[in-house]
């Protein structure tokens, strides 16, 4: 008897904090969702409408990094969350949502280090001048743009428990 509830309380303990980590899990990511839907629909329109167009390009590319840093955080986040919880799990029932966040995080990783400094150095050709580098420019901000939009589609997919 003392060891079926020992085992029963155990077994308990473990399903609960399994449970734990995926609700962190599921928090980071709504932040994430949140915080990817605000900034590019709500802050980057404003800051254009609001200062003009230098000074908004100024303020973004202050903005950007702050942003990926971000993304990237809770990403890290997200996927610990979810890799603690899939420890507790029998099976690998979470392993899409580890491997998920990972790829978000690694791509942010990407953008950030490398497409968005040739982004900026496209952008100041341009306004040096440089008639080729407008093209360059709304090429990789186009890609940067796409990348997001899938990171974001692939969360809310998380979120809304399609993986």
């Amino acid at each position: 008897m003392w060891v079926a509830a020992t085992v029963r309380h155990n077994t308990s303990a473990r399903l609960g904090v399994t449970a734990m980590w995926f609700a962190w899990g599921e928090f980071w990511v709504a932040c994430l969702v949140g915080g990817m839907l605000f900034f590019p629909s709500v802050v980057a329109p404003v800051v254009f409408k609001a200062l003009p167009e230098e000074q908004a390009g100024a303020f973004l590319r202050v903005m950007f990094p702050r942003y990926y840093s971000f993304i990237i955080v809770l990403g890290v986040a997200a996927c610990v969350s979810y890799a603690l919880a899939e420890s507790g799990a029998r099976g690998s029932v979470l392993a899409p949502t580890v491997g998920i966040s990972a790829l978000v995080v690694a791509s942010t990783l990407w953008v950030k280090q490398f497409l968005l400094p040739k982004i900026n150095a496209a952008r100041d050709a341009e306004f040096a001048g440089d008639a080729s580098a407008g093209a360059s420019f709304n090429t990789m901000h186009r890609l940067s743009v796409v990348i997001n939009m899938v990171q974001l589609l692939a969360l809310l997919a998380i979120a809304a428990k399609l993986i």
